[in-house]
């Protein structure tokens, strides 16, 4: 029998409905309870950390710069002081493309095609929120970049201040100057620290002082909506805030200004003597022989310490890395000279310490001397010679010839103790980097200096021509001052310094340094007597070499003139100026030190490539002098 097989069951497909309704209900009950119990703990239970994340979101770290310290001479009259500039800065991390952007500035002359890969590099070398300082622009370019600002997101200028010399150029080598802050500084700096800061000490007094000059950065916290833009500012909307003061719940920690500096250096000496020695290549060292405050330092020729500050370009670096006079090169610290004739006075003391000659014994200059058993002459400046010279009178005249006799009397391993007992051949420690150590020549140190064995014997001519500073005797500037100094003091030493005070940024209170007194040297009173008085001959009898350049003065100085050869002559070769290069022309010498009776000043200037100090470094020392003097209203009695 034949049965209908039904085409639906209707009960079966309702209770298999009814199941997945059910189902579902309970899923969607599950999932009711889990986003209930999810708001629940989000809102009630994790509330407080939620909000401390969402104000988090809405708030922006703005760091606060300190101002940078001020420099003062030690008369108090400014030498770094701030201006207002407009910095443009960027944003790394709001800049769709950086290479676009850079290019679209530079076809606006803001950045400069030669520090592309130098400013690519510093972004990268940035986190993406921390902004970066382009470089400073004038009050022409901001306004071109104003109107043109939505095109750059990302990119913005703000109000800063930019580091200005009032001077330009003078002191330009003590002060050093500061720059962009650059890939290797980041590297030595705890970034923390210079948080919205765009520059930093580079050289000289700016770097060697850059932690007290710099001070301490600080911060505010600002309301920003999605877009970045500050919606509250408590710094701007409240101008009453004080520091660390809470204000609408927002922060605000206050830099602290950096120290400003208060140095040796007088400003009138200083632009005395760059004025001087305009045109000339060369150096000018004054110090106070009972501090050791240097109170001029000059390196001639300067530059301006305001295009460094604004943002130099490659291309003008180059130009001035590459000029032939190497205005950047520090002459008065790095520059190393054999001294000629103005190590005289300091050989003559140590023969007289030695033992070695008597103070009124006479030899014999016929313009010429030989060591026994060789028929090199080594020749006197004068070539008819002085006839019979004393120590007193060999020094007043620069007779070489006494000095060659004393230099063998005496023997290179004397020669070179007695040197280093007043600072030759080691650095001064002078508070600014890059000093050498100049050359006290000795068999050690030949011995030390070269590989072959033949070229490490010490020659007897070696020994008679470091008599009058040759060979291999190398001297800076700062040295000669330093030892002339000591010279003056007798024997006293106090390290050279620039820095001599702070004065607290914020509550105006100095703190004056006791200069560092250094060894001093121990010498029978009678031969630093012989000295003062031959070096006070040198400019005052007949036949001193600086007589003509000091006639008239209202003071006494006691001084010692030089004359460096930049190149051996052969034995029956004479000088001849006019026929040389001019880069092989003698380098001119002289130190002094005044009152001669009760010296205030010693002073070492150095010229390059003009022929003798009396002619060329005296009339320098002359004008610093002048200007001392006047300066402190000195009467001559």
């Amino acid at each position: 029998m034949n049965q209908t097989v039904p085409l639906k069951d209707h009960s079966r497909e309702q209770s298999l409905f009814l199941s997945r309704v059910i189902a579902s209900a309970v899923i969607v009950l599950l999932l009711t309870f889990v986003l209930v119990g999810r708001l629940y703990q989000l809102q009630v239970v994790e509330y407080q950390q939620f909000a401390e994340l969402s104000q988090g979101n809405r708030l922006r770290i703005e760091p606060l710069p300190p101002t940078r310290g001020l420099i003062f001479d030690r008369n108090g009259v400014v030498l770094a002081e701030n201006l207002p500039t407009w910095e443009l800065i960027v944003t790394p991390e709001e800049v769709p493309d950086i290479e676009y952007t850079l290019d679209s500035l530079e076809s606006l002359g803001l950045v400069d095609s030669d520090e592309r890969a130098d400013l690519t590099e510093l972004i990268r070398s940035h986190r993406g929120f921390e902004r970066v300082n382009l470089r400073n622009l004038d009050d022409e370019q901001a306004a071109k970049f104003a109107v043109r600002r939505h095109h750059y997101p990302g990119v913005d200028i703000r109000e800063g201040l930019v580091r200005h010399y009032p001077f330009g150029e003078v002191a330009a080598h003590a002060l050093g100057y500061v720059a962009r802050i650059s890939r290797e500084d980041l590297d030595r700096i705890e970034r923390s620290e210079y948080a919205g800061t765009s520059s930093i000490g580079k050289t000289g007094v700016e770097r060697t002082y850059e932690s007290l000059l710099h001070g301490s950065v600080g911060y505010r916290q600002q309301v920003v909506n999605a877009q970045g833009r500050i919606l509250l500012d408590p710094a701007v909307n409240n101008p009453i805030a004080v520091d660390n003061d809470t204000q609408a719940g927002l922060e605000t920690r206050w830099p602290t200004p950096g120290d400003n500096l208060i140095l040796s250096l007088d400003i009138r000496l200083q632009r005395a003597a760059e004025e001087a020695m305009e045109g000339m290549r060369g150096a000018a060292v004054a110090i106070d022989p009972a501090t050791g405050d240097v109170l001029a330092f000059v390196s001639s020729p300067s530059f301006d310490l305001n295009r460094f500050s604004l943002g130099l370009s490659q291309a003008d670096f180059r130009a001035l890395n590459s000029d032939p006079d190497k205005p950047l090169f520090n002459r008065a610290l790095t520059g190393s000279y054999p001294p000629g004739s103005v190590v005289k006075p300091f050989l003559g003391l140590a023969a007289l310490d030695y033992g070695v000659v008597d103070a009124d014994h006479r030899a014999m200059c016929p313009g010429y001397f030989q060591l026994p058993g060789h028929s090199h002459r080594y020749r006197d400046w004068k070539q008819q010679g002085h006839g019979l010279m004393d120590l007193h009178h060999a020094i007043v005249e620069s007779c070489d010839v006494y000095y060659y006799q004393l230099a063998v009397s005496l023997g290179i391993d004397q020669i070179a103790e007695f040197m280093s007992t007043f600072g030759f051949g080691a650095a001064t420690g002078l508070d600014i980097m890059g000093e050498r150590r100049g050359v006290v020549p000795s068999r050690e140190w030949k011995r030390s200096q070269f590989s072959r064995r033949e070229d490490q014997v010490w020659f007897p001519g070696e020994t008679v021509i470091t008599g009058i500073g040759q060979g291999f005797t190398l001297v800076t500037p700062l040295q000669l001052a330093h030892a002339n100094a000591t010279l003056a003091s007798r024997g006293a030493r106090f390290r050279p310094r620039l820095l001599i005070g702070t004065e607290n940024g914020v509550t105006g209170e100095e703190a004056m340094l006791e200069p560092e007194s250094l060894p001093g040297i121990e010498i029978a009173d009678e031969h630093w007597e012989r000295i003062h008085g031959a070096m006070l001959g040198v400019t005052e009898e007949v036949g001193g070499s600086a007589r003509r350049v000091m006639l008239g003065a209202p003071y006494r100085v006691a001084g010692k003139t030089g004359t460096a050869q930049v190149f051996s002559l052969a034995q029956d070769e004479k000088y001849d100026a006019e026929s040389i290069d001019a880069n092989l022309r003698d380098h001119g010498l002289f130190i002094a030190f005044a009152p001669a009776e009760a010296p205030t000043i010693s002073i070492a200037a150095v010229v390059e490539n003009r022929g003798g100090g009396s002619v060329t470094a005296a009339p320098i020392v002359r004008t610093l002098l002048d200007t001392y003097f006047e300066e402190a209203d000195y009467v001559a009695r």
